[in-house]
């Protein structure tokens, strides 16, 4: 994955999801060569630039809703047309909704 830029603002909102999902196990990490949200060492977010990429699982409600959003793509680090099934990156545009979709990503990575 071509390691991007953060602005400030997106730094600070992927933060405060570290902050809010903490009490459930979740620490900061590495993981695809950017700062990633983990649970047992096992990914559930990361940031890319200014989007941020959940792990939200292929058949499920909450990936068909993200995919939806305006500026929405799945998850393709190699950038050669091969995405990650489970993964959806979102814009820093739907950062409002960030929170609920990284309860989604942390459910699904805890296997709940």
């Amino acid at each position: 994955m071509e390691k991007q830029d953060s602005s400030a603002a997106a730094v600070s909102a992927f933060e405060e999801l570290g902050e809010d999902l903490a009490p459930a196990g979740v620490v900061m990490g590495q993981m695809f060569g950017a700062t990633s949200l983990m649970l047992n060492k096992k990914a559930l977010a990361c940031l890319n630039g200014d989007k941020i990429v959940f792990k939200l699982g292929r058949d499920t409600a909450e990936h068909a809703r993200a995919l939806a959003l305006p500026g929405a793509v799945p998850f393709d680090p190699s950038g050669l047309n091969r995405p990650y099934k489970d993964w959806v990156e979102l814009p820093f545009d739907a950062h409002e909704q960030w929170p609920a979709f990284a309860e989604a990503a942390l459910k699904f990575v805890a296997g709940k």
